[in-house]
């Protein structure tokens, strides 16, 4: 079969066949069609963040600040932070630490994973989408809803270093309270991060001093036991002891160190005292919200022409195969003759 037998056969074919490509290229349209209708309406917010550094604590070098890897002279989160708060923001952790977060008012106090999970399964394709069952236990609900916001939420830094987090659902009453709930479990974060290095500095203080303490009573009981054993009597009683310059001068030291850390430990309490949150909303997730649609027209048409192109494709297979092997077949030919 050469190539201007193929295309009367298909041709032929074709015209023959017509009425069946048309009927399922208008079934796999219509079909598409009402998917398209069915796909509710996405509503995407936009949060932007920033680190709050206290100028209090940018100085030393157990800032919080520097701890976090936020920098020291700006108010962003620069190239060393930026995956960390990218991968934090869309870790397993938060996810499921925010899924478990319950929200009042007209959420009858739901957690953000049970509205994710009725809202998915309110949209669930009738006989096809399999519905999600209510976790009875709050590690698989936590699990569940972690699972349902990870394709929702998306972070990025700007050019500018600013955290962008941005959060799509199908409720447009949903959108806000959720992302804030997102935003709250960050920030949460890092206050915990906060108090856990101020309680650790505390402790380290306290055994510090007990230590610099012992030490110096250590010293004291040397001073008085040098005094005792190193007195000689003369004739005229007067009274002589050996120099303790030495001792006199590390105790001196000791006890400056002692004055240190009695200082760091008031400074670590002033620090618990005074825990704020570190990540301040710059553009909270407010309406208006991005609005995504698909179009059902596009959908239609798209599917019309995949389906006619798969149909003739599928009715001329056969005939494909026998173009394909006439052409091998002349090629080998030619080739053995050469």
């Amino acid at each position: 079969m050469n190539s201007n037998d193929f295309l009367k056969a298909a041709v032929e074919k074709v015209s023959r066949f017509k009425a069946l490509i048309i009927t399922i290229s208008i079934v796999a349209a219509a079909l598409f069609f009402i998917v398209a209708k069915f796909k509710t309406i996405q509503y995407t917010s936009k949060a932007t963040l920033f680190p709050l550094n206290n100028s209090s604590e940018n100085g030393g070098p157990n800032s919080l600040s520097g701890l976090l890897g936020l920098g020291t002279t700006t108010q962003n989160f620069n190239v060393d932070a930026s995956v960390n708060i990218i991968e934090l923001t869309k870790s397993r952790n938060v996810r499921e630490s925010a899924a478990l977060i319950k929200l009042s008012g007209k959420w009858n106090n739901k957690t953000v994973a049970e509205l994710l999970i009725e809202e998915a399964n309110k949209h669930a394709f009738p006989l096809i989408g399999e519905k999600i069952k209510m976790p009875t236990d709050s590690a698989s609900l936590a699990m569940t809803g972690g699972q349902l916001l990870e394709p929702s939420l998306d972070a990025r830094l700007n050019k500018n270093g600013v955290l962008e987090l941005n959060f799509t659902s199908t409720n447009e009453e949903l959108v806000k309270p959720v992302s804030e709930a997102i935003i709250s479990t960050i920030s949460q974060f890092y206050i915990n991060l906060k108090i856990e290095k101020a309680t650790l500095d505390y402790k380290f203080t306290l055994v510090k001093i007990d230590s610099l303490q012992h030490a110096l009573d250590s010293l004291d009981g040397r001073i008085i036991g040098m005094h005792n054993s190193t007195l000689f009597t003369p004739v005229d009683k007067i009274q002589y002891s050996l120099p303790k310059d030495n001792i006199e001068e590390e105790k001196l030291r000791t006890t400056r160190e002692q004055d240190i850390a009695i200082n760091n430990r008031e400074e670590a309490v002033w620090r618990l005292q005074k825990i704020t949150p570190i990540v301040a909303v710059l553009d909270k997730p407010n309406p208006p919200y991005q609005v995504k649609k698909a179009s059902s027209l596009v959908y239609a048409i798209g599917a019309f022409i995949v389906a006619a192109l798969l149909t003739i494709i599928l009715l001329l297979w056969e005939l494909l195969k026998q173009l394909i092997k006439a052409e091998i077949s002349k090629a080998m030919s030619k080739s053995t003759k050469a």
